[in-house]
């Protein structure tokens, strides 16, 4: 195998809100067709030594009906897709950093630190969500607008697959979170410094892949009062030494 090494940077391009760097605010569309932006209007946003830090507190972002809508607060997507080639894999590493504050404690879903691996064509997200003392890995099947579900030879089309992992991190340490497609092994791993914390095999064709990195919630909306994802509470984040890793066989 022969390997390219790929630094995913330039997180100037965020701050310039050009839109013609490698991360732009993500969005999907809504129903009527506007663009619903995962932003929130107070959040500091900091570039320094390479890292991106961005504190949202409070949350204010929600949505009452559609639950993707309401769960991300602040969100950027990379602008250029990374795929595993035929017969290879693609590795995507990068260290992380989340301070909760205001949240329920012992709910690692009030609020956390994210960071994705999503194909958007077929609706399928690869995560780890990082809180203070805690952190889950997520692989799930979604129905994003436009997407095409893969066929599955049993469960459900679509699922949201979450497993927590307690006392292994602290509020703003920095780990190293690892998502390894394998893609002539067919199969996925999540990794924690190093340690193999899940794997999944016959998880079929995948990708190509955005990245993306945000500041969310994950609390079911309640039907009949909406979202209950906000109630003052806030996080802040911080990402760097991010990498894609490519392996080419026959090289």
């Amino acid at each position: 195998m022969a390997e390219e090494i790929i630094t995913v940077a330039d997180f100037g391009s965020i701050v310039r809100g050009t839109g013609d760097g490698l991360w732009v605010p993500a969005s999907f569309p809504t129903p009527d067709g506007s663009p619903w932006v995962y932003q929130e209007p107070g959040a500091v946003v900091q570039v320094q030594n390479d890292t991106l830090s961005v504190a949202a507190v409070p949350f204010t972002r929600s949505h009452d009906a559609v639950q993707f809508f309401d769960n991300a607060k602040h969100m950027y997507f990379s602008t250029r897709p990374f795929a595993a080639p035929q017969g290879g894999a693609l590795t995507l590493e990068r260290e992380l950093s989340a301070r909760i504050l205001g949240g329920k404690h012992g709910d690692l879903y009030d609020g956390f630190v994210s960071f994705h691996l999503m194909d958007l064509a077929h609706g399928v997200a690869l995560n780890f969500f990082v809180g203070n003392e805690e952190f889950a890995t997520v692989y799930a099947h979604l129905p994003f607008p436009g997407a095409v579900a893969p066929r599955r030879e049993a469960g459900p089309t679509f699922f949201a697959w979450f497993e927590e992992h307690r006392g292994m991190t602290k509020p703003g340490e920095f780990h190293r979170y690892r998502i390894r497609y394998d893609r002539a092994e067919d199969s996925l791993t999540w990794s924690f410094e190093d340690q193999e914390v899940k794997k999944e095999t016959g998880v079929g064709d995948l990708g190509p892949f955005t990245l993306a990195m945000g500041i969310m919630t994950e609390k079911d909306i309640v039907p009949g009062k909406g979202s209950v994802s906000c109630h003052g509470q806030g996080a802040a984040g911080r990402w760097r030494n991010i990498q894609a890793v490519v392996e080419t066989p026959g090289a």
